[in-house]
């Protein structure tokens, strides 16, 4: 299988669970879900809730699969009522997290500085983040797409080193899309990529934002997945709904670009 991926970039398909499933069925999506991602050239992640990340933990041994939180706390630890620490995901078998998403931002208060806090408690934990950026609709319509982006680049990658950036990824997420069905054109979606990797090549030198991992996270699913991995910047995707569904998530991890 070709990808469209240099062949620096593995690509990585991320799926985000959100606020869905108990342990009981976590189990039972896995063991579905195993098999049918087994030989993936694509890296292959599950963030899940945390109550469910040790015991997909423990499924996943020995598989391609690897798991990922949905957030992490910026303090070791500490009176942070309802946060988790770094430390505790990794000890629950987390390798990846999920900083920054859109749902944390609109309803949670995330900020780009909250981001950048986040991130680098996370790298200093040797965790992998998936950090997410993206735009609104209004900001779609009022033609500032490039500029929402980079500011938060700017700010969530705030005294970030470019050494740093091998354990992050970055997930273009149009807010308009997630969840909604609608997703980018595969031209809009990379048009969009290649400004974010201008953007971190001039913050990190180009080496190092070549290589940088850069994913689409709107409604990427079975049906469009073959076409966005085409695109030459889209090294993977950040996937919510879709991720729910074993067949559907393992058809979009052997994607054909």
């Amino acid at each position: 299988m070709s990808t469209a991926s240099t062949p620096t970039r593995t690509p990585v398909i991320a799926g985000n669970w959100k606020m869905n499933n108990t342990v009981k069925e976590t189990e039972t999506l896995l063991k579905e879900l195993i098999p049918l991602v087994e030989g993936a050239s694509a890296a292959v992640v599950v963030c899940v809730p945390f109550t469910d990340i040790k015991r997909a933990a423990q499924l996943t041994k020995r598989t391609n699969i690897a798991v990922g939180a949905q957030n992490v706390a910026w303090a070791d630890k500490g009176a942070f009522t309802g946060e988790i620490s770094a430390d505790m995901l990794k000890e629950a078998g987390a390798k990846y997290v999920i900083i920054g998403h859109s749902e944390r931002r609109q309803y949670f208060g995330e900020t780009d500085v909250t981001v950048n806090k986040r991130l680098k408690q996370a790298l200093s934990k040797g965790l992998t983040a998936i950090v997410c950026v993206g735009e609104t609709l209004l900001e779609r319509e009022g033609g500032i797409t490039e500029q929402v982006v980079k500011a938060q680049i700017e700010g969530g990658f705030k005294d970030i080193t470019a050494a740093q950036t091998k354990k992050v990824i970055v997930a273009y997420e149009p807010v308009w899309a997630i969840g909604t069905g609608k997703t980018a054109s595969a031209k809009d979606a990379q048009d969009t990529i290649a400004f974010i990797r201008g953007v971190l090549k001039k913050r990190f030198g180009a080496v190092s934002g070549e290589k940088l991992r850069i994913q689409y996270g709107g409604s990427m699913n079975a049906q469009n997945v073959d076409e966005l991995m085409a695109q030459p910047d889209i090294d993977g995707g950040l996937i919510g709904g879709a991720s729910l569904k074993a067949a559907d998530f393992a058809r979009i991890v052997k994607f054909k670009a």
